[in-house]
């Protein structure tokens, strides 16, 4: 498993289970206070130092899971740190271990210029109230025997969002967040977490709405060769939706309409930024925002699908699924008319296929509605690669250099060139996540292991180009801009 939190994962989607349960049986107001119990059984603690302890955690996790904060606090992020799971990371970064000699020559003390290093009876001290964190000290040791331990989640942080109070509890600066949820699976002890739609979601379903499930294009793959789209398709059904679109289908509309955007602007000798992946448009708006006039006007494939669907029925409900959580922050946070109404992680849609028995099976992959280029919009220069072919397709075969961006660290360093004009590319496409979508925090497999299936997958797609994709649909009756 490549994530820190491993063991953590399964309390997570336990909790998932229960409160998906019972908002199918309509009981989840009533009994939501009996999952802890259930859950922590006792006498003995499972994980933690009490069992109180364990069953307040999971009290906190079952309000993540019902869409609230943890605590009584919420500053309306997405992204959450549960305050009793959070304990045991130092507070100091620079800590003197037990290699300390406590020599004579006390180079440390030496070399610390704030006076936050003392004399102990067996070893030295360090100060974390008077410790500015340069290093020094650790230069000087002969022993190396001061080291320099990184809080998990701090560190993860790609726009260094995460701080600590005086309890060493972590805080989240709401306003530097780009919900990307890097630091979510970063935590060995799941301190944090994000608001789920599942309630939301099992209601519509219950309430004989139309309820549309938009599978990411990041999907295929994920989950082994022998589960196609159509897989998918036939467990949603069965789960309670009305029909399923993959948003594939989605990647060829922003494709087609965000090469028109590149052309215009390409004939300006002007500078774009892509739109699709809302952690990095969040970085934009949140740390260059000189930049937010760069960014495509053009929605997301997300919200393109929802568009289309709401075009046809005004009164259907759309739920998007896929790997990543700044997608809740896209529906959260930048409040576009049309966008999807829920989203959810593979773990949370899994926990409510769990809830009513449905699984995932092999069927034979016959649903197709994206071109290969829409189905790769989920990989790092997939949304590049699609704009360049709609480009060609559409006659306008013109040189566009783009610098295809791939992780938080690439973004910020193409987006700082930008904003100094030293930006050698027409166009950037960003994507916060490392590899793309596939990459994304809630994934279900590491995207390395997953390359074989999904290589595999869209390899047995028809080769339709993204125009004769798009003439099957009514384009007309909606618009793909913000």
């Amino acid at each position: 498993m490549r994530y820190a939190d491993a063991n953590v994962i399964k309390i997570k989607h336990d909790v998932l289970e229960a409160v998906a349960r019972l908002a199918f049986t309509g009981e989840l107001e009533e009994r939501k206070d009996e999952i802890p119990l259930k859950l922590i059984p006792g006498p003995t603690a499972q994980f933690r130092c009490c069992i109180y302890k364990e069953r307040e955690i999971i009290r906190q996790r079952v309000r993540l899971a019902e869409g609230k904060a943890p605590g009584i606090t919420d500053d309306g992020n997405v992204i959450q740190v549960i305050s009793s799971a959070c304990e045991d990371c130092p507070i100091s970064s620079y800590i003197v271990t037990e290699n300390c000699q406590n020599c004579i020559g006390k180079a440390c003390i030496n070399a610390c210029k704030f006076g936050a290093i003392e004399p102990g009876r067996t070893r030295t001290h360090i100060d974390p109230a008077k410790c500015k964190e340069c290093g020094k000290c650790a230069d000087a040791c002969p022993y190396n025997a001061i080291a320099y331990l990184k809080r998990p989640c701090k560190f993860s942080c790609p726009v260094d969002a995460i701080s600590y109070d005086e309890y060493g509890i972590s805080i989240i600066d709401e306003e530097k967040c780009i919900r990307c949820g890097k630091c979510i699976h970063s935590c060995p002890f799941g301190a944090i977490g994000s608001k789920t739609w599942i309630v939301d979601v099992i209601k519509a379903l219950k309430s004989g709405k139309k309820v549309y499930a938009m599978l990411a294009p990041a999907t295929e793959g994920q989950f082994g060769e022998e589960i196609t789209m159509a897989s998918w398709r036939k467990a949603m059904l069965e789960l309670g939706f009305t029909e399923f679109v993959e948003v594939g289908l989605g990647g060829d509309l922003t494709a087609k309409y965000e090469a028109e955007e590149w052309r215009e602007a390409h004939e300006k000798g002007e500078k774009k930024v892509t739109s699709c992946c809302p952690g990095f448009v969040n970085m934009v708006r949140r740390h260059f925002p000189e930049l937010s006039g760069a960014i495509s006007t053009t929605v997301s494939p997300m919200c393109a699908v929802s568009r289309l669907i709401k075009a046809k029925d005004p009164e259907a409900v759309t739920v998007f699924i896929g790997p990543c959580l700044a997608k809740k922050s896209e529906v959260v946070d930048q409040k576009i008319e049309g966008n999807a109404d829920y989203v959810l992680t593979y773990s949370e849609v899994r926990a409510m296929m769990r809830a009513k028995d449905v699984a995932l099976e092999p069927v034979e992959d016959t649903y197709q509605e994206a071109s290969v280029f829409g189905k790769r919009f989920g990989n790092s220069g997939g949304v590049a690669a699609a704009v360049q072919e709609s480009l060609k397709e559409s006659g306008n075969d013109i040189d566009i250099k783009v610098c295809k961006a791939n992780g938080a660290a690439e973004c910020k360093k193409a987006l700082l060139l930008m904003k100094v004009g030293r930006l050698p590319e027409d166009f950037i496409e960003g994507m916060a996540c490392d590899g793309g979508c596939v990459g994304g925090p809630s994934s279900f497999k590491d995207q390395m292991l997953a390359k074989k299936s999904r290589d595999s997958l869209i390899k047995k797609a028809d080769d339709r180009g993204i125009y004769s994709n798009l003439s099957n649909y009514d384009e007309e009756s909606f618009s793909m801009h913000r």
